[in-house]
């Protein structure tokens, strides 16, 4: 991969050398932007959305369909670059091939590239690897004010290299992103340890971090899941070049329910990495298909995420679940679809806040911390965690019957007081209900500004308060 000098007459600053198709692609997709008529809503046509956010807009976005592809990967070393709009099921399709992959691949199959950088993804690599933006290089991105810049950690766009992650393109989009690889072996052999108190599994999440172990079993991959506060475990994940067995969970067996045991399994790599997908971790069992009966003719290609949320995007615009709970005077229902991520210290008192007061079961845990040290000048002013800090994400997706006289809110407003009392932090790919002064005081709104009279200045994209607080609930 060469790079290539200069500046196009359109405001591209220089970029690694692209197939003229890429570039003829970006050269489009400028002109179709700066054709929309100045103070009318910017969307993109995606085939797949991971937002829980469903705002019922079917209106013509740009086409963007030309960045969903792997572009080139360099084995030697350990690179690809990806369009913005890959999923990260052809993503790693692709890397699989050269023995390779993401250093941290987000756990739903269309889940993009540039969706989970400028979102935030997450997964059981991420108390070692981070979080996705981590292992970005460089990015092409198309600005608010229509120009294509290339942005790293040491050009003079390194304020929007750092910013655009937690921006959920209000700043822009992501068209290109050259991103760093790790070898990887044929199985993961996973190992699942029980613990009777939240204090106890947080003690071993914390353990974890230091040894990168646990009872001797090497820790590539580490998540948990939490039953009940006398019912949680952690999955510990070590890559292996054999397998005494492989276990199947895309067929008749579902995943989350062999965590309670055997106490040890083995995956492919790649059912490994998608092992929460076929049953959207737990929540397709809402749909019934973790029905034994329904799921033997319910067809295996259709048993993945993106499936699912199709079905509760239909329920969501047509209110047939909320129209059959009224007809059987059934409470009204509040979705709540939420991660946060809490210090480790705090964690079990999160847990034992969260059980009696929301009580959704189960909890996915995913450890995590940054990939700096405690030193680190490299920071993310838009999502800031403490370098060096090992944070829990705790992700819980399902309903809950609003009490006599609460309305909807209830419980996310309650979710959001209490992990900001814990230091915590939430992501904003679902509801949001923060007031403009805590949501930019918690979100960095001095260096979130900077960057949108920088590169978005006569703001034709949303605003980020707008596009995950205002308009999500007006």
């Amino acid at each position: 991969m060469t790079d290539v000098t200069g500046t196009s007459d359109q405001g591209v600053t220089p970029r690694r050398k692209l197939p003229p198709a890429h570039r003829a692609a970006v050269a489009r997709l400028q002109h179709d932007y700066a054709a929309i008529p100045p103070g009318s809503p910017v969307r993109l046509a995606k085939r797949t959305s991971n937002l829980f956010r469903f705002s019922g807009d079917t209106r013509a976005g740009l086409d963007v369909s030309a960045f969903g592809h792997v572009v080139s990967i360099d084995p030697a070393a350990r690179t690809a670059v990806v369009g913005g709009m890959t999923t990260y099921e052809d993503l790693a399709d692709a890397t699989l091939a050269y023995d390779l992959m993401p250093l941290v691949v987000p756990q739903l199959k269309t889940i993009t590239l540039g969706g989970a950088v400028t979102g935030l993804g997450i997964e059981s690599t991420s108390l070692r690897s981070g979080l996705p933006h981590e292992s970005v290089i460089e990015m092409e991105i198309l600005t608010g004010d229509g120009r294509v810049v290339t942005v790293a950690d040491d050009n003079e766009h390194a304020g929007l290299y750092r910013g655009f992650p937690n921006s959920y393109g209000t700043l822009g989009y992501a068209l290109s992103l050259t991103i760093e690889l790790e070898p990887v072996m044929p199985y993961v052999h996973l190992r699942h340890f029980r613990f009777g108190t939240p204090e106890a599994c947080m003690d071993a999440v914390a353990q974890i971090a230091v040894d990168g172990s646990y009872h001797g079993h090497r820790a590539d991959f580490v998540d948990g899941t939490a039953f009940s506060l006398d019912e949680m475990y952690l999955t510990v994940g070590a890559f292996s070049d054999v397998a005494p067995w492989r276990s199947d969970y895309t067929r008749e067996r579902i995943y989350y329910r062999s965590i309670r045991g055997p106490k040890e399994d083995f995956l492919t790599i790649r059912d490994y990495l998608w092992r929460w997908d076929t049953d959207w971790f737990w929540c397709a069992g809402a749909l019934g298909v973790q029905n034994p009966v329904i799921r033997r003719v319910w067809p295996r290609r259709y048993r993945r995420s993106d499936t699912y949320r199709k079905l509760i995007a239909l329920d969501r615009k047509y209110r047939l679940s909320a129209a059959l709970n009224t007809r059987r005077g059934l409470p009204e229902r509040e979705y709540v679809a939420q991660d946060v991520d809490i210090p480790v210290e705090r964690g079990a008192e999160f847990l034992r806040w969260f059980v009696p007061h929301v009580g959704m079961s189960p909890v996915w845990l995913c450890p995590m911390r940054l990939r700096g040290t405690p030193l680190s000048k490299q920071t993310w002013p838009l999502y800031p965690l403490r370098p060096g800090d090992v944070y829990v994400n705790f992700g819980f997706w399902g309903t809950r019957p609003l009490p006599s006289g609460a309305g909807d809110g209830h419980y996310n407003r309650m979710v959001e007081e209490e992990v900001t009392s814990l230091s915590g932090r939430k992501g904003l790919y679902s509801s949001s209900f923060y007031s403009e002064e805590e949501f930019w005081a918690l979100f960095n709104g001095p260096e979130y500004f900077r960057l949108k009279r920088e590169y978005d200045g006569s703001g034709r994209l949303a605003s980020l308060y707008d596009k995950c607080v205002t308009f999500n609930n007006g």
